[in-house]
């Protein structure tokens, strides 16, 4: 199951009878093994992975530190998933060190994520302190370089 994870994990499109190929299997076992994983929940979803600059399309990405109070019920799970529930969220994770969330946010401009942050976010009971930070670029994600190289177009003159 977890060769079959890590192959879908780097390319979810390769098709079935390639996937069975390279797992010395039918592609009616691979089908079932997929199934069996969504079923089990390890497989959450499939999605295509976005270069939205080179789209030309304007979105803004966020990271965003936060210090939380827990529940003492709950611990910071309750916390969390109300913040995951907001359309804005991307990502919600539970980290070590000098924070206890780390919340990725996108949106169509900077005001817009700002205003998140400052009239939702915040807000929350249990938000002690928040830290935004903005993505600028991208160079890799989920394993997958975003910048093309470039290419020098300058002419050496030799005399």
């Amino acid at each position: 199951m977890e060769q079959l994870l890590r192959i879908l994990e780097k390319n979810a499109r390769l098709p079935i009878e390639d996937i069975a190929a390279m797992l010395d299997k039918t592609p009616a076992e691979v089908a079932a093994m997929m199934d069996e994983a969504a079923a089990k929940g390890y497989i959450r979803g499939y999605e295509a992975m976005i270069d939205w600059e080179q789209a030309g399309i304007n979105v803004v990405e966020a990271v965003i530190e936060l210090h939380v109070s827990p529940r003492k019920s709950r611990g910071f799970d309750e916390i969390a998933n109300v913040i995951a529930g907001f359309e804005e969220v991307d990502t919600v994770l539970l980290m070590s060190g000098g924070y206890d969330l780390q919340v990725v946010i996108k949106g169509r401009s900077f005001q817009e994520i700002a205003l998140f942050v400052a009239k939702r976010l915040s807000p929350l009971d249990d938000v002690l302190s928040t830290a935004t930070s903005f993505v600028l670029r991208t160079y890799k994600r989920g394993g997958r370089l975003y910048q093309a190289e470039e290419i020098d177009e300058r002419e050496c003159t030799v005399l």
